[in-house]
């Protein structure tokens, strides 16, 4: 599969969750869409939005309810399409729609692989494939990146890594939408930096496109050491996100205890 099959198949998926045309995301343009619900979005997505705002490097597409309309087409209109997605300027975009009861909560960066240049990451501890229910057992707070607790009928595939019976390192890989698997990395702590999460991904990588599916990645911009696993397993930035939620979900997800 080629970088600019994957990037196709990428760009019609975001089609899907954001109710928009997957040309939509080449114009130089911004484009403004209702949101609605479409069975065949990524699984996790809680649909219709109140505002998602992605790009793929050329302009925004975003994705809104009637009663944000007005002020989104305002806020990206104002400022270069990648300023839409930093600080100071998503201040203005979260002192907008607070009064509504709205809060700014998800931002991300999404990786996809190109298929003809995954590296030969070598795992210095054997390496076991599992499907499931072999990893059942690991749905722990130690794994809590390679699987997902609230979402385990999507968890497909794994790569574990084992020290003598130790589970050392687990990169999973969940169906979050049909064509698309999505990976998720965890280490042990006292294993790090021993070349296993990127040993771990880029096996699943090639698991996943054995399959037929294209793995992609996300992280969070300061969560540099995913980053840079992303980038030494031969994936590169492909698209941002930012999810407008209600505000009362922002403020479940600041409580502490």
């Amino acid at each position: 599969m080629t970088k600019n099959q994957i990037y196709r198949i990428a760009r019609e998926q975001s089609a899907m969750d954001m109710c928009c045309a997957p040309e939509d995301f080449l114009k130089k343009e911004n484009v403004v869409v209702t949101s609605g619900c479409d069975e065949r979005a990524r699984r996790y997505l809680e649909l219709p939005f109140a505002c998602n705002l992605v790009s793929y490097g050329k302009n925004i597409v975003a994705s809104v309810s009637e009663e944000l309309r007005e002020t989104v087409c305002g806020y990206i209109s104002r400022f270069p399409a990648f300023r839409c997605f930093e600080t100071p300027q998503l201040l203005c975009l979260d002192d907008e729609v607070r009064p509504r009861g709205f809060r700014v909560c998800f931002m991300a960066e999404y990786f996809l692989p190109n298929s003809d240049c995954l590296p030969d990451n070598v795992c210095p501890y054997p390496v076991r494939l599992l499907e499931p229910p072999a990893f059942d057992g690991f749905y722990l707070p130690a794994w809590s990146n390679a699987l997902c607790a609230q979402r385990k009928a999507f968890d497909r595939l794994c790569a574990a890594a084992y020290d003598g019976d130790t589970l050392v390192g687990l990169a999973g890989a969940s169906e979050d939408c049909d064509g698309m698997w999505q990976i998720g990395i965890d280490v042990l702590p006292a294993y790090r930096r021993r070349g296993i999460a990127a040993a771990l991904t880029v096996h699943l990588a090639r698991e996943v496109f054995a399959r037929g599916k294209i793995p992609f990645y996300c992280a969070a911009w300061s969560n540099l050491a995913s980053v840079r696993n992303a980038l030494k397993c031969g994936f590169l930035p492909a698209w941002t996100e930012l999810t407008v939620k209600d505000a009362r979900f922002t403020a479940r997800m600041n409580s502490v205890g």
